[in-house]
């Protein structure tokens, strides 16, 4: 049999070969096509009931807040100066201390002004003596004007000569209070209640009523402000809370979170709104105070504000996850005799992720929450 085939040249060899293995692999493709369009074909997932999980309708007060970046402000912030200049004498105050308004901090050197509240005393004095000797000759200078005993004119220049070291006296009156008032400049107090800051001046050094650091701040945190923003397209719905609630002798509530939002630190009122947009971020600015006795709030500490506008008593509220949008509004999928059926809704204000459901929902419907990508109008459903 080999005989014909060891005749070929080798190029007819070759495409015998090749021949051969052509008609092998066809064999091969068509025998197993054969097989497999035997074998049954595969069950399709999208035909078959889809497994959901359904939630209730509920009905619950639903408070509704306004979320906002926000950070901790003092009500007030002191830097404590010296009004006089001299040698820092002492300091009475440790760094970190609380304070209250006029506590004795620290005491300047009062020895030049006592010296200058010596000399407002002594010319005081002698001014006084001076007035006192004008005006009993300007009574005696009366007496004898009625007498005609001396000229009109005598008797006016003495008069205002009264009148001059009245002047006079007025003058060093006040210079004497104002040697009085620098030299108790020279007794520094705190101006308000707050904690205090870093000690910036040492005992001994120079201080001057034109340093502009002074010798330390004062932070006033009891209470404390938050400071927070809202966008601008929110404002009418905080314009007419804040009304309402200064109509009604009240005031809204903010709470104060902490960067995670896992820890409320506070709880305050909102104080003020800023009469103004800012138009570079179209935001509005608002205050709020908190008492902050518990000092959990810290002087420009980042927080997350949550503004409560309004509670929705009695509302139906579900999954903000369950409603769907769609070119028609906004629905949400049912299950109703095992099928999925489409019931148009229209939602009102966003909790958290619970939604209000205004029109289209009864309390104790159940409406998918999972499972909703596959499904569509008549879908065959099995509740998980």
């Amino acid at each position: 049999m080999l005989a014909p085939f060891n005749r070929l040249s080798r190029g007819q060899r070759w495409l015998a070969a090749i021949a051969l293995v052509v008609v092998l692999l066809l064999l091969w493709f068509f025998g197993f096509r054969e097989a497999t369009d035997k074998r049954p074909p595969p069950s399709n997932p999208w035909m078959g009931p889809t497994p959901v999980h359904v939630v209730g309708v509920t009905q619950e007060d639903l408070k509704v807040h306004i979320k906002a970046i926000g950070s901790v402000v003092p009500l007030n912030t002191v830097t404590v100066r010296s009004r006089v200049d001299g040698q820092l004498l002492r300091v009475l105050f440790d760094e970190g201390q609380e304070v209250k308004a006029g506590d004795l901090l620290a005491e300047i050197d009062p020895a030049t002004y006592k010296v200058r509240l010596a000399q407002a005393e002594g010319t005081l004095q002698q001014t006084r003596a001076q007035l006192k000797n004008a005006e009993e000759d300007l009574r005696l200078y009366e007496q004898l004007l009625t007498k005609n005993s001396i000229a009109k004119q005598q008797f006016d220049k003495q008069q205002a000569l009264v009148e001059q070291w009245r002047g006079t006296l007025k003058n060093h009156s006040a210079q004497l209070d104002d040697a009085r008032l620098q030299l108790s400049y020279t007794r520094i107090t705190a101006p308000i209640n707050g904690r205090l800051g870093l000690r910036r001046v040492d005992v001994g050094n120079l201080v001057k009523t034109g340093d502009s650091e002074g010798l330390v701040t004062i932070t006033q945190t009891q209470p404390i402000a938050v400071s927070f923003t809202i966008p601008e397209n929110q404002l009418m719905a905080v314009r007419d809370a804040y009304a309402a609630a200064q109509t009604g002798k009240t005031q809204l509530s903010v709470e104060a979170w902490d960067r995670s939002e896992q820890q409320q630190l506070a709880s305050g009122a909102l104080t003020t709104l800023d009469n103004k947009i800012d138009t570079a971020t179209g935001t509005l600015r608002l205050k709020a105070e908190f008492d902050n006795s518990d000092d959990r709030l810290f002087p420009n500490q980042f927080v997350n504000a949550r503004l409560h506008l309004q509670t929705l008593d009695g509302a139906l509220t579900i999954p903000a996850d369950a409603v769907q949008y769609g070119s028609k509004g906004t629905y949400v999928y049912t299950v109703i005799d095992g099928k999925a059926q489409m019931r148009p809704i229209k939602v009102g204000a966003l909790e958290g992720d619970r939604i209000a459901v205004l029109d289209g929902l009864k309390a104790g419907e159940q409406v998918v929450l999972e499972g909703i990508d596959r499904l569509w109008p008549g879908k065959d459903v099995k509740v998980m």
